[in-house]
């Protein structure tokens, strides 16, 4: 009798599985006092808890918003150049900014760039942000919080009823991402991830290229985030708030899934006549990490306190299957001293695209051995970049978020609230792309074995139709400069 993941694991135990970790196996945030079956058995059923669709957010057009009022959680590096970005599209106000630091929100609010914007600062008590939730002047909070926290604002935010929209991942437990989800549902409030990179003009331009056929059937895809940022994780913030090194030292996966995996997701159409079925994850151990704790403690006694500690390998490598029997490959990997990639190769029965390592290339099946000479590649492209480029690039690149792909996010978003569009990117994705990085830990502790990806849509992706994201509808919201 053929036994199925889920079976195998229902007859054995994950205790008995997990039992057969080596001492070696890094802990998926559980000490060495802990290594507990328990925490690795909650991980799995989480991911398959009993849901039941009160309302299908997918497709779902909210009411329309003449103005959308926002208010803003988080507001270091990556808040507080959304809030100058934001403060150039018609049609917004900005009533509120929280941040723990009160110095953060204050720099946040002096980039404004635009007149009519209150922007009241939240920053006395650590929960002033739950204060700035309950207001009823508020339509959307725009959260740029350390990545523990996304889901707990996101949540109680949606619950107040206003929409949501979360920087990556948008949860780090799967539990989390279940609890976006039945939120979002419960409120029909919109639950939106801040991927960036789904609107990078080439991302942007493969997705068009899927959508007419262009790649024929797709086999196969790349996605990653392999950015060397290694020593530098530990001096993010002031001493006890480096929360990036945190998750690295706790966490062994994944950590980092949405930027290779949000665009292709988007062109294999997961939770829209696709889902992604199963995965397996593998991480290499930590070639790097304790040896910047070592050289650093050398100079700042500070340091001594990673000494020894264990973090996550360098190298992640995870696989996904979908139920088309596609494969996904996405990888993360933050310390080793590597060009910067996404990998963003599309590989289908027709053509090929790639981004990473050269320039964006094409290849095509009648002469698959070598890329296309750069006037065929133009030729294509002017045919088929989607009128949201055609549109809003010089705009997008002036205004400006690695090379343009931020602003155009943060437009997207208001055009499609103000003319009560479906949003791009639903509760359904945030979760799906999320939910990558806690059973890729799951995956690295169990030796890398399979496991299941929750269909957080209940079976509605085989019926979930694919929007257009490319600017068919919309495209009403104008932008002060």
């Amino acid at each position: 009798m053929q036994i199925s993941r889920r079976n195998f694991l229902k007859v054995a135990g994950v205790a008995g599985v997990s039992a057969m970790i080596p001492a070696r196996m890094a802990s998926c945030g559980i000490t060495s006092e802990d290594r507990s079956d328990k925490k690795l058995q909650k991980i799995y059923e989480e991911a398959y808890k009993k849901h039941a669709q009160k309302f299908n957010m997918c497709g779902y057009a909210a009411p329309k918003l003449e103005t959308v009022r926002i208010g803003f959680v988080g507001v270091g590096s990556r808040g507080s150049a959304a809030v100058e970005r934001i403060s150039y599209i018609e049609g917004v106000k900005i009533m509120a900014i929280c941040d723990v630091l009160p110095e953060h929100a204050q720099k946040a609010k002096e980039r404004i760039q635009t007149p009519g914007h209150p922007a009241i600062i939240y920053s006395d008590k650590e929960d002033a942000w739950m204060e700035m939730c309950r207001r009823e002047d508020i339509d959307l909070i725009y959260v740029g919080t350390p990545w523990e926290l996304h889901a707990p604002i996101g949540i109680y935010s949606m619950k107040h009823g206003k929409h949501v929209a979360l920087e990556i991942p948008a949860a780090t437990s799967v539990e989390d991402c279940w609890k976006l989800v039945e939120t979002s549902e419960d409120t029909k409030k919109h639950c939106v991830i801040l991927e960036n990179c789904c609107y990078d003009f080439f991302e942007l331009l493969t997705l068009n290229l899927a959508r007419n056929g262009f790649f024929g059937e797709i086999v196969h895809a790349e996605g990653g985030y392999i950015h060397e940022i290694g020593e530098s994780l530990f001096f993010r913030g002031k001493p006890g708030r480096s929360w990036r090194l945190k998750e690295n030292m706790s966490r062994n996966g994944n950590l980092y899934p949405t930027h290779g995996l949000g665009p292709v997701a988007q062109i294999m159409n997961i939770n829209r006549g696709n889902r992604m079925e199963y995965m397996v994850s593998m991480s290499s151990d930590d070639f790097l990490m304790n040896k910047y704790a070592k050289e650093l403690s050398q100079e700042e006694d500070y340091f001594k306190q990673f000494e020894g500690a264990t973090f996550r390998g360098n190298m992640n490598n995870s696989i996904i299957k979908t139920v088309k029997g596609q494969t996904i490959l996405i990888q993360h990997d933050i310390t080793t001293p590597r060009p910067y990639s996404r990998l963003h190769t599309i590989s289908g029965t027709k053509a090929t695209a790639q981004k990473y390592p050269l320039p964006p290339r094409l290849s095509m099946a009648e002469d698959h051995k070598e890329w296309l000479f750069e006037e065929k590649f133009r030729e294509i492209e002017m045919e088929y970049n989607p009128p949201i480029i055609k549109k809003m690039e010089d705009i997008a690149k002036e205004i400006g978020g690695h090379g343009g792909m931020d602003f155009l996010m943060d437009w997207r978003l208001i055009d499609c609230l103000r003319n009560g569009l479906p949003v791009d990117m639903d509760v359904y994705d945030a979760a799906s792309w999320s939910v990558i990085g806690p059973l890729s830990e799951w995956s690295v502790a169990n030796r890398s074995a399979p496991v299941d990806i929750p269909d957080f849509t209940n079976g509605a992706w085989k019926t979930n139709r694919p929007h257009d994201i490319t600017l068919t509808e919309g495209g009403t919201t104008g932008v002060v400069i």
